[in-house]
């Protein structure tokens, strides 16, 4: 079962070196996934970084999952995939993965939340939790309660994604989040493994 309670999401304006930086200190913070995330669109660019990160993460034991794009993961033979809605379906993304990766999906709402109950994915990311300056599409929030509620009524770990931060990131373990994603949290940090450090002692905080 891996391991999702630390998830960082790369934050796809990151210089090359940038990024190597934020990944080594996540890893020495005792970051336990990493998504690694490009939206520009350029496969060639997501296939180098990709490449990069993997070395990065070699003998950790933290996993490399690549967000909406099957060929990359494929490519770089990640760990796994992260699947938006209006990404590849999951069922193809799975056959063509196969049945030893990682699959995520990301659900907006409780419709998508109960019809992926019987897809064949690993975790559902939960998104948005609040509204955040990294996704500026979100039409719905689910808010503490709702993520509870989520939780309740899911077969599958719940990943909450969005507006998670220091101040709130006990309160969406404790409604019962197998994890949580952060973006600025850790890659904007002054130091990324202090960060890290000091998110896993609130996560588990008494």
């Amino acid at each position: 079962m891996p391991d999702y309670s630390l998830y960082l999401v790369t934050d796809e304006n990151l210089d090359l070196e940038q990024l190597k930086f934020v990944i080594k200190e996540a890893v020495a913070g005792g970051v336990t996934m990493v998504q690694l995330r490009e939206k520009h669109g350029d496969v060639r660019e997501f296939i180098q970084r990709a490449m990069v990160v993997k070395a990065l993460l070699m003998e950790t034991g933290i996993p490399l999952i690549i967000n909406d794009r099957v060929d990359v993961a494929l490519a770089v033979d990640a760990d796994g995939v992260h699947l938006g809605q209006s990404d590849m379906p999951v069922a193809i993304a799975r056959q063509l993965i196969g049945d030893d990766k990682i699959l995520g999906l990301s659900v907006e709402n409780e419709q998508q939340l109960a019809d992926a109950q019987h897809l064949p994915v690993d975790y559902l990311g939960l998104s948005a939790i609040y509204p955040t300056p990294t996704k500026t599409n979100t039409v719905y929030a689910w808010g503490l309660d709702g993520l509870e509620k989520a939780a309740g009524e899911s077969r599958l770990p719940l990943v909450a994604i969005g507006g998670l931060n220091e101040s709130n990131i006990k309160s969406a373990m404790d409604a019962g989040a197998a994890g949580v994603a952060l973006v600025s949290a850790i890659c904007h940090a002054t130091s990324p493994s202090d960060a890290c450090q000091k998110l896993r002692k609130l996560m588990h905080a008494d």
